[in-house]
């Protein structure tokens, strides 16, 4: 009764991309991305989503799969960016084009509820006070880490490259992961080496703890369109 009462609530347009699936075949990448561009279009530009089930405990924290990945033609996303520093670094975050730049105003702001940034980066010695905003930013992925580059000396470097298409990703608590891997627009050519790419990266965050089959199942698909099952290691270089 629920599927049927969940598929009268689907759009036209959901369901004319669905009839185009074949829900038991597991396709290669450049089919996939030709059916999701043969699909009826939405009235604005779709990002293309990438989602992982992975073989892993994340309540263990020895199994925990968070890093970055450098899409090769960006995300075609405009990234807002949060500094935390202070002196002459403020000063160069700024010039590099950062969104926001602060330190204790900063802070403050976000104890107050403003979390309205996409990416927030921390110099070392600014992490002793931004820690106290883990229980805000944790949970939203904004959290500031040196194994995703945003706690860094280098921060218009880290600027520059979120910028050009750095995108984070992290393991939910069901041991699901998604990425965005750039926009419908894009040619099916630069979808498939950012795809690629995000592979690369969540297949070298393995952990080491980690036993049995890592990718149970990987998917592509539109903002609002049915997935499309892939085969992760056929993609893995």
């Amino acid at each position: 009764m629920e599927n049927a009462q969940m598929a009268k609530k689907r759009s036209k347009r959901y369901r004319l991309a669905a009839e185009k699936i074949d829900r038991k075949k597991t396709y290669s990448l450049t089919e996939a991305l030709e059916l999701l561009k043969s699909m009826p279009k939405a009235k604005y530009d779709e990002s293309v989503d990438v989602a992982f089930h992975l073989g892993v405990d994340p309540k263990q924290s020895d199994q925990m799969v968070r890093g970055m990945v450098s899409l090769p033609y960006g995300s075609g996303k405009t990234v807002r960016i949060a500094v935390f520093a202070k002196g002459t670094v403020a000063d160069q975050a700024k010039e590099a084009g950062a969104d926001i730049v602060g330190y204790e105003d900063l802070i403050k702001k976000v104890q107050e509820g403003y979390t309205d940034f996409d990416v927030a980066i921390a110099t070392p010695d600014a992490m002793q006070e931004v820690r106290k905003l883990g229980k805000i930013l944790g949970p939203r992925g904004l959290m500031p880490n040196p194994r995703t580059g945003t706690v860094t000396e280098d921060v218009v470097g880290a600027i520059r490259e979120f910028r050009k298409g750095r995108v984070e990703f992290k393991v939910d608590k069901a041991a699901n992961l998604h990425v965005v891997a750039g926009k419908a627009s894009f040619q099916t050519e630069a979808l498939e080496e950012n795809i690629k790419a995000v592979v690369d990266a969540v297949a070298k965050a393995k952990p080491q703890s980690s036993k049995g089959k890592y990718f149970q199942s990987m998917a592509v698909s539109l903002s609002v369109s049915p997935s499309i099952r892939l085969d992760p290691y056929s993609l893995i270089k």
